[in-house]
């Protein structure tokens, strides 16, 4: 099976390693660092809506770098997150950009419109 092909149906392999690496970093810190780090990671994946592999991966990176000197550093989690985790998430998530899922429905939204102004069915 080609490379080409299969990075086609699947993504970039190179964004595959990044994604497999950035994971193994978090599992890798000690408690309650890796424990908090994955129920951020799992919110962010579900919140931040991404499509952009590049955009995703840079934001993983970045959350493993802040955990890890956090770690380093023993810097207590609610330093971090503050009193509200998902506030905390959120702006985390809001400061990447890329191709989020909602951009294409977005368009498609916005051509239905155009269409029906035109005289055609979407």
């Amino acid at each position: 099976m080609s490379i080409k092909w299969l990075e086609l149906v699947t993504g970039p392999l190179e964004q595959k390693k990044g994604y497999r690496r950035q994971k193994r970093r978090i599992e890798a810190l000690p408690e309650p660092y890796r424990a908090s780090a994955k129920a951020f990671q799992r919110y962010f994946l579900y919140y931040a809506g991404l499509v952009d592999g590049d955009s995703v991966l840079t934001m993983l990176e970045d959350f493993a770098d802040l955990w890890e000197r956090a770690a380093a550093d023993g810097t207590p989690v609610r330093a971090i997150v503050g009193d509200d985790p998902v506030g905390f998430a959120e702006t985390f998530c809001q400061s990447y950009t890329g191709t989020h899922w909602i951009d294409k429905e977005r368009a498609r939204l916005t051509r239905a419109v155009e269409d029906t102004e035109q005289g055609h069915q979407p």
